[in-house]
């Protein structure tokens, strides 16, 4: 498993965990980062951070810092 800020852009990937503080994690999962989801890197901003996924048909940034947290398998 890797975390989910080392997939590429165009790759995808199931998320299989979600580690970090309970708050954090509950932040995660209610913009839909749920456990089982598959989840399209799309990119990374012009200085890396943030990152921009697709998940359940809409698009959605995170912070590396919190992409850290997501353990995916690549699909």
């Amino acid at each position: 498993m890797h975390s989910l800020d080392t997939l590429h852009p165009g790759e995808r990937a199931i998320i299989r965990s979600i580690h970090g503080e309970t708050a954090e994690e509950a932040h995660l999962m209610e913009m839909g980062l749920l456990v089982g989801t598959l989840i399209e890197f799309i990119k990374r901003a012009p200085l890396g951070d943030p990152i921009e996924l697709r998940v359940r048909g809409y698009h959605l940034s995170i912070r590396c810092s919190q992409a850290k947290l997501i353990k995916v398998e690549k699909a």
